[in-house]
């Protein structure tokens, strides 16, 4: 019988660790270990003040981290070029940035700045499934909504096809109907193109219904990287039983 290839993860992180000033303890966050394989679907979720979205800036080359191994398919970030590695691990923030240009120029940014063939049928698509199939393209971005912006922020780093996808708050801005356009149209994405995502959510059913992985973040590090139905289904501890207690009762997390 022919053995099959072990799986190789695309990102790899080995004792990340973050300062930051003003903390009662020395860092964020210190010894975050874990792997990001194709098309894993994580939940990145946990108390406040833990440095979820640092972490996730970090992993896009965002900001920097103090110690640690960070690794794309088996290559140290020191070797990467920073705008070579962001064609690969594609980032949405929260607050989604757009340039003082029309939204058609925004949407062929990246593809410019990385000197990409932009695909704009890919575009259309993709724009028909986030719901703004209607959307004027030649208006200026910074005329959208914010809601408008957070979707066409998407659409633009998926327009760059990349292999892990990081995806910060992005549904928080956003109508029901909005939101489960981009949650089914990520959910397509991913089994398509086996993307892996790693998502910052508050909204633990979303994290429920978009995940198969969790990373919960707490007392420093990260505490628990399980199975998603394993995580809500059976709490770890006190302090994962004490989070979603939490979100149950509809408390800030």
């Amino acid at each position: 019988m022919k053995e099959s290839i072990p799986l190789q993860p695309i990102l790899r992180v080995e004792n990340l660790r973050k300062k930051y000033v003003g903390l009662d303890r020395p860092w964020l966050f210190e010894q975050v270990t874990t792997d990001v394989y194709p098309n894993d679907r994580i939940a990145l979720i946990g108390v406040s003040g833990q440095g979820k979205s640092t972490l996730l800036r970090i992993l896009s080359r965002l900001d920097k981290h103090d110690d640690g191994v960070l690794e794309y398919s088996g290559v140290s970030y020191e070797q990467v070029d920073p705008r070579e590695w962001r064609t690969h691990i594609g980032y949405v923030a929260q607050q989604a940035v757009m340039i003082e240009e029309t939204v058609d120029d925004n949407l062929r940014l990246y593809s410019s700045l990385h000197q990409k063939t932009y695909n704009e049928e890919l575009a259309h698509l993709l724009l028909e499934k986030v719901g703004l199939s209607t959307l004027d393209l030649t208006q200026n971005a910074k005329s959208l909504s914010g809601g408008e912006k957070q979707r066409i922020a998407l659409v633009r780093s998926l327009l760059m096809q990349p292999e892990v996808l990081l995806l910060d708050e992005i549904t928080a801005s956003l109508d029901q109907g909005s939101k489960k356009r981009v949650e089914e149209l990520l959910h397509d994405w991913a089994d398509t193109h086996q993307t892996a995502m790693i998502w910052v959510t508050h909204d633990l059913e979303q994290a429920r219904q978009v995940s198969n992985r969790v990373w919960f973040m707490a007392q420093g590090t990260l505490l628990h990287d399980q199975g998603s139905t394993e995580f809500f289904k059976y709490p770890a501890d006190d302090e994962v039983a004490r989070f979603l207690n939490a979100a149950g009762e509809g408390r800030n997390i």
